[in-house]
């Protein structure tokens, strides 16, 4: 009942619309033809016949460019009887005693309506045009907003408020039906507005696979023009594509997660196991050898299986301190306590961990005199340094010097070591710093492919930069370090200031 009583009024408000609209046309109609009569009597005395019939095409023009086509055709049939009755002899009668009046009045008829219909047909292709062009401004404000954006609560606010903004509704509710794991949501425009009960208009937002949620508006003129209903409707759609996109990028983004979350999955159990197995096996092997009493206790076997077991375990220490800081740097825990140190030192200490390892590859070093204290964690510096090496021991071959330089600038300090490896394919230069990236295959060189992607997670963390460069004199890997900590530089020695 309820709704049969709103259908009623709905059809009540047209039929009124309607009868408002042509009695406006009509006495608009009627006034201009009447003022229009009045006038050219007053100029009648001055004027030939042919004149005031010329003259009388001008209420018709003017009501079809106002009024519109009824109204011209209306106008015609009023200048008709207005001419004949006042301007044409015998006055004051629709009586025609002349044959040349008889087709003055027959042309001026035909002329009229021809006219009013021209000019009713120009007018609606100009209206036509306009009502084009706002459907396709608002439209493109519309696909404007909603391009590129994938969060569906920010494509329901803004579909409301153009909406709003649009038809002028005193209320819109865009409701975002559920999926997947989502909950359904809405929005409304104006803000801060409450539900102002039954909505005068609810359309649906669909598209050919399924519904994404419907708008509710409500309107105190329950009247849409035909280009209003067709807009509003295309606004249905833009926002239904629109939300479906973004779902389909979210299950997109999840899949591919989901890919590379089981492709480094796949990446660290195979590097891990690898890495962990061979100390392992050496680190059993040599004490089993040791605990059967096989080995002279004051032999030098003895010595060398200590010395394997000391190494082994220095490695499987280094790879869980690689995993540990790749799980800090992804997690953005990884905070660097920067105080002032020498590089120098922390150089010193990489070189002497790893003497046994560099046996096979002369150092050079090409550090300046007098280096100055850089705010650097000691730790993590070290950390780099040793990644570094090991990633040159792994690549150069035997019998090749590796080189650690340091050059000063004023801001920074720029740091390189170099080896003589193979060249990198530029197309891999980008990537070796990449988690698990391996330019060579696994069974060849050995490593979890952390190494490089630690220490430029460390070097980041430090405010600098580091790349890789194939130059002249060997590979080389480049890194720079602030020489400031909090905008400041160290204050020299006291002995310095003294001389």
């Amino acid at each position: 009942m309820g709704s049969r009583n709103k259908f009623g009024a709905y059809r009540s408000k047209i039929l009124n619309n309607r009868v408002f609209n042509f009695t406006y046309r009509f006495i608009g109609t009627l006034i201009c033809v009447g003022v229009m009569t009045m006038l050219f009597r007053l100029v009648e005395p001055f004027l030939a016949i042919q004149y005031i019939a010329l003259l009388f095409l001008l209420p018709v023009m003017l009501s079809t460019v106002f009024w519109g086509l009824s109204a011209g055709i209306l106008s015609s049939l009023l200048s008709f009887l207005a001419f004949n009755y006042f301007f044409i002899q015998p006055y004051n009668t629709l009586l025609v005693h002349h044959t040349q009046d008889l087709i003055t009045l027959t042309i001026f008829l035909i002329v009229a309506v021809v006219m009013s219909q021209l000019i009713g047909k120009a007018r609606g292709a100009l209206r036509l045009a306009r009502a084009n062009e706002w459907e396709a401004t608002k439209m493109y404000n519309l696909i404007s907003n909603l391009a590129g954006l994938t969060d569906v609560k920010k494509i329901a606010e803004i579909l409301a408020g153009q909406i709003v903004d649009t038809f002028h509704f005193n209320y819109v509710e865009v409701s975002i039906a559920p999926w997947t794991d989502e909950p359904s949501l809405m929005c409304s425009a104006p803000e801060g507005k409450n539900n102002p009960g039954q909505p005068s208009f609810t359309f649906q937002m669909a598209t050919t696979r399924n519904s994404e949620g419907d708008i509710s508006c409500w309107s105190n003129h329950m009247i849409l023009t035909k280009e209003e209903a067709r807009l509003l409707r295309a606004f249905c759609d833009q926002g239904a594509l629109a939300i479906e996109r973004a779902h389909f990028i979210k299950g997109e983004n999840k899949t591919h997660v989901l890919e590379e979350s089981d492709r480094i999955k796949t990446s660290l159990l195979n590097s891990v196991s690898h890495e962990l197995r061979s100390p392992l096996a050496a680190i059993k092997a040599s004490v089993s050898s040791l605990r059967i009493g096989a080995i002279d206790w004051d032999s030098a076997a003895r010595v060398e299986l200590l010395t394997t077991v000391e190494e082994e375990t220095d490695a499987l220490n280094l790879l869980v301190g690689n995993l540990l800081d790749m799980s800090r740097i992804e997690a953005g825990a990884l905070n660097p306590q920067k105080k002032w140190n020498s590089i120098n030192e922390i150089i010193m200490s990489v070189i002497a961990r790893m003497r046994n390892h560099l046996q096979e590859h002369p150092l050079v070093l090409d550090l300046p005199e007098n280096l100055p204290l850089i705010p650097t964690d000691f730790v993590m510096m070290e950390q780099v340094f040793t990644n570094l090496l090991s990633n040159s021991i792994k690549y150069a071959p035997a019998n090749t010097d590796i080189t650690i330089s340091a050059k000063l600038f004023a801001d920074y300090i720029l740091l390189k070591v170099i080896n003589h490896s193979p060249p990198v394919p530029k197309e891999h230069l980008g990537h070796i710093f990449d988690k698990f990236f391996r330019i060579t295959q696994a069974d060849k060189v050995t490593g979890t492919g952390l190494g490089l992607s630690i220490c430029k997670g460390i070097v980041e963390a430090h405010g600098g930069e580091i790349w890789a460069r194939n130059q002249p004199e060997g590979f080389s890997f480049c890194f720079t370090l602030p020489r400031t900590l909090n905008g400041a530089l160290p204050e020299p020695p006291k002995d310095y200031t003294n001389g």
